[in-house]
């Protein structure tokens, strides 16, 4: 990070019973250099101030709302309030968020989807250029070592002209809700539309599908058909959907997303066809990454070996045999964007090749696949053109 100090993190939502802001936290702290000074952990006051607690904060800086947050850490000496904030919340306020901090100056790491919308996620953007300000989304897939080697065995040409995707993303705990229930009890904040947006499994996982995709082949989408069902009884968004794709350039796609797949996990994988070879990755076997050609057995590359691309071992912290895996990909995400905030904080010049974090960009790209999926599924599963920001 090459800065004389640690950055200095606010957090907005993630307390008390919250998974996704443990995990953030985590993260963060993982390199030793990021450290929570400060926080608005619930848009309950007093949960906030009790989250405050568990975190050893100074409860000066534990806040009732992100509005008194924002306002009261750009009154502090510069030397003394947060670099940039995490964004924990909901779908539903992840832009109100944003938009106050970048204003009030702060650098901004949120969570995935962007948006509510894609609307907002426009609007977004043009603040982000406005304030000049590092804003990092955590599609945290993209941290993982082996996923970053699939793309530079894509960039170097080792797979030749792509030409198929396959990408899935099967879970299996939603299913549980036709044994015990017809009325949808299970469901949570994701099956709210007024929360959770206009789709749940697809813009919850299916995203990450998407995402993952684009990440590795750096291609785009140009055509979309999907078909999205709720098989839960009760419940108003899809707990399943089924995609077509036509890649820009000719490439053919399939990607799926389910929460009623019985018997699966978490199992997002990808599969990527060239004219030279094809890959194979799993995220539940993340450390392996498969070589496949029609002339030769598979060949299987294992994360933290010398034989692999500079950007595979930069984002690997144990040596081979040594397995690496969720929370260090996430933190491969905060170390990118806190060597970013550093490089502003210090004056100096980002790279020539970028910084390796999804930006709010791949969070527009997010939103335009969320909802041209559900276009497309409203209109009877019909292709539909993917929109350009």
């Amino acid at each position: 990070m090459k800065l004389n100090r640690k950055l200095r993190m606010g957090m907005v939502g993630g307390g008390r019973g919250a998974f996704i802001g443990a995990v953030h936290r985590m993260a963060a702290r993982l390199d030793g250099e990021i450290e929570l000074v400060a926080g608005c952990f619930s848009s309950d006051p007093k949960k906030s101030k009790l989250s405050g607690e568990d975190f050893f904060l100074d409860p000066s800086r534990v806040y009732a709302s992100y509005e008194e947050m924002a306002k009261a850490e750009a009154a502090l000496p510069a030397d003394q309030r947060i670099d940039f904030v995490s964004i924990v919340t909901r779908n539903n306020t992840h832009f109100a968020v944003a938009k106050t901090f970048l204003e009030a100056g702060f650098h901004v790491v949120c969570d995935k989807p962007l948006c509510f919308t894609r609307k907002e996620g426009l609007k977004l953007r043009e603040i982000v250029r406005k304030t000049g300000k590092v804003f990092a989304l955590t599609h945290n897939y993209t941290g993982y070592p082996m996923v970053k080697e699939a793309r530079e065995w894509v960039r170097s040409g080792k797979l030749g002209k792509i030409l198929k995707i396959v990408a899935e993303y099967p879970q299996g705990y939603a299913i549980t809700a036709l044994e015990s229930a017809k009325d949808g009890s299970i469901s949570n904040w994701r099956m709210d539309p007024s929360v959770s947006g206009v789709s749940n499994c697809m813009g919850d996982i299916g995203t990450h599908a998407h995402n993952l995709a684009r990440y590795i082949t750096g291609l785009e989408i140009d055509e979309i058909c999907a078909e999205l069902s709720t098989f839960i009884p009760g419940r108003p968004l899809d707990d399943d959907g089924n995609c077509l794709i036509r890649f820009e350039g000719g490439a053919k796609g399939i990607l799926y997303a389910s929460q009623i797949s019985n018997g699966d996990e978490n199992n997002l994988n990808i599969r990527v066809y060239g004219t030279k070879g094809g890959l194979e990755w799993y995220q539940e076997n993340p450390n392996e990454l498969v070589f496949k050609r029609a002339d030769a057995p598979p060949v299987v590359y294992r994360r933290g070996n010398s034989y692999l691309s500079d950007a595979a071992k930069n984002a690997t912290r144990t040596p081979f045999a040594h397995p690496e895996g969720f929370i260090e990909a996430f933190a491969n995400v905060y170390r990118s964007a806190a060597t970013a905030i550093a490089d502003q904080i210090a004056g100096r010049k980002s790279p020539k090749t970028g910084y390796d974090f999804p930006t709010v960009d791949d969070g527009i790209a997010g939103m335009a696949f969320i909802e041209s999926v559900v276009k497309s599924s409203k209109a009877g599963a019909k292709w539909v053109k993917f929109p350009r920001a």
